[in-house]
């Protein structure tokens, strides 16, 4: 799919591309380089998966509650993740890509403007649900969601060029060691109060090693599905 802006279905004032285009000029100011990563942000009409009491803050570079202890990403939180993801990759646009958490779906959508195939998994039915509505008018043919427990990864689907995490622990899980693919990463934030945004991948002997990129601040990874 080529990134383009994609057309809301809600007359509001937030549709301006003016508006999208002064939050990507934002996120480029904080550092974000790679023009696909701009291009997408652009394309995807944010304030689309903000809830309303929050609408008129759907351009600002924050993150906002969705509700159950979960949060729609602060863009450049989006567009840094996908950013680190794709300078592994020599082919994007041929990528399996497996997102934990997927809130909103925004960070979703914005992951199959860049990713050729994007899975994205949500442990909480309520947020599965409200993310699968929010991307209906997108119709991102490329972009599949499940409602899983994410700390089990989507072994169905593995291996994966890279699986992105919107949700902290201490440890990568187990079982994403054997679904990510030999060449590829998990970017994921590391810790428990203290968090870092990191890139996981496998050495030449294949041991795991950690490169730690920047302070952030992410929801603790929890386990089990919640269909309440």
């Amino acid at each position: 799919m080529t990134a383009g802006v994609i057309k809301a279905t809600v007359n509001t004032g937030l549709t301006s591309a003016r508006v999208r285009e002064r939050m990507v000029e934002r996120v480029r100011e904080l550092g974000i380089r790679d023009a696909r990563v701009l291009a997408a942000l652009l394309a995807v009409p944010r304030h689309l998966f903000v809830d309303a009491a929050f609408a008129s803050r759907a351009y600002d570079d924050c993150a906002l509650p969705l509700g159950y202890g979960q949060t729609i990403s602060q863009p450049y939180i989006v567009a840094r993740t996908a950013e680190l993801a794709l300078g592994s990759m020599a082919e994007p646009r041929s990528a399996r890509v497996l997102e934990i958490g997927t809130g909103s779906g925004y960070a979703a959508a914005v992951f199959a403007q860049l990713f050729g195939v994007v899975f994205s998994v949500e442990r909480v039915r309520a947020l599965h649900e409200r993310a699968r509505s929010n991307l209906r008018p997108l119709r991102l043919a490329n972009l599949r969601l499940a409602l899983v427990d994410g700390a089990n990864g989507l072994p169905s689907e593995a291996p994966f060029d890279a699986i992105i995490a919107a949700a902290a622990g201490t440890q990568m899980p187990s079982s994403w060691h054997d679904q990510v693919a030999a060449s590829g990463v998990v970017v994921a934030p590391m810790g428990g109060e203290h968090q870092q945004l990191s890139v996981l991948s496998r050495d030449k002997k294949g041991r795991w090693t950690c490169r730690k990129i920047e302070p952030v601040r992410f929801v603790p990874m929890l386990s089990g599905v919640i269909d309440g």
